[in-house]
């Protein structure tokens, strides 16, 4: 049975192979193919994700139920379970191989990459979580959403499987992140198509039109450094796919590989490193109560004296 208010145990109903569209397919396909190389190289996702994870402190929110959407290999599962204390956490993410980087060898299975006394995690697509109804209490979701090709149908999905009063809490990439990268692509002559990141006010339109309350957008910048521009390069390929249709066939090699090395060696600083820019965007929104339309009554008495007074 679905997740839903109340549950002692957590069984999700899963979908195996999980059904999603072409677009949001490829994006799960290049994530299996990065699954080992990404958590050697998540240094910002672990940062970010410990920052937003702060941002609960000033939240009044004392969820019983978590469900982390993208959340990988589980790197805030400890985090949020000590910060909510009693609560469960369901880990959701796209990619079976990204979940499995937190499963011990015992623990794995078909259906449940992972579970313990308080955690599960769960193969799905966060356009189409295996959630009843208003069974969260706090949909937490650390650097996913810009990897979504359409987000827009994932507010509407979040906000479904919130319960009232629930909490949104989410980061992203900003449309400044790999600012360097796309330089020097352009001074190398590079037809460059990368991932084409959100403006955050685009996201609270989207929080708005899917019916949330409140939401709150902001933004800062973190800036990583490499020892050369080979380092950034293993870095940015580890981290994620890119959704786009129209996006390059493959690897750039040859010329074109020492161009693109050579623009990026340009931008080293006094120190002789390789900078790389990215933009956070930080969300957060609660889900209301539902209007009710009511109906007055007027007692006829009084709207009798009412006509008479006119």
């Amino acid at each position: 049975m679905p997740l839903g208010p109340g549950t002692s145990e957590l069984t999700p109903t899963l979908v195996d192979p999980p059904r999603m569209p072409a677009r949001v397919d490829t994006v799960r396909r290049q994530f299996e193919r990065r699954a080992a190389r990404f958590q050697r190289h998540d240094a910002i996702v672990r940062e970010v994700g410990r920052r937003l994870v702060e941002r609960l402190d000033v939240m009044r929110i004392e969820p019983r139920l978590i469900a982390d959407v993208g959340c990988g290999a589980g790197g805030s599962r400890e985090a949020l379970l000590a910060r909510c204390g009693g609560a469960r956490w369901v880990g959701v993410d796209i990619s079976g191989a990204m979940l499995a980087g937190a499963v011990p060898a015992s623990g794995l299975s078909r259906l449940l990459p992972w579970r313990g006394p308080r955690a599960h995690a769960v193969c799905a697509e966060a356009a189409a979580l295996p959630l009843a109804d208003g069974s969260v209490d706090l949909l937490f979701s650390n650097l996913m959403l810009h990897w979504h090709p359409q987000p827009h149908t994932v507010f509407p999905e979040w906000m479904r499987v919130l319960r009232v009063d629930g909490l949104l809490l989410f980061s992203c990439f900003g449309p400044d992140t790999l600012a360097e990268l796309r330089r020097a692509c352009a001074a190398a002559g590079l037809d460059a198509r990368p991932m084409p990141f959100i403006d955050m006010h685009d996201f609270g339109d989207m929080m708005v039109a899917a019916g949330f309350a409140g939401p709150v957008m902001d933004a800062e910048t973190i800036r990583l450094t490499y020892p050369s521009p080979q380092a950034l390069l293993r870095e940015v390929a580890a981290l994620g796919g890119n959704p786009r249709d129209d996006r390059g066939p493959g690897l750039v090699g040859g010329r074109r590989a020492r161009a693109l090395l050579a623009a990026l060696g340009d931008q080293r600083d006094a120190r002789g490193r390789v900078s790389l820019t990215f933009e956070i965007a930080y969300g957060h929104a609660w889900k209301p109560a539902p209007r009710v339309r009511g109906r007055a009554s007027v007692p006829l008495d009084d709207l009798r004296a009412q006509l008479r007074r006119r």
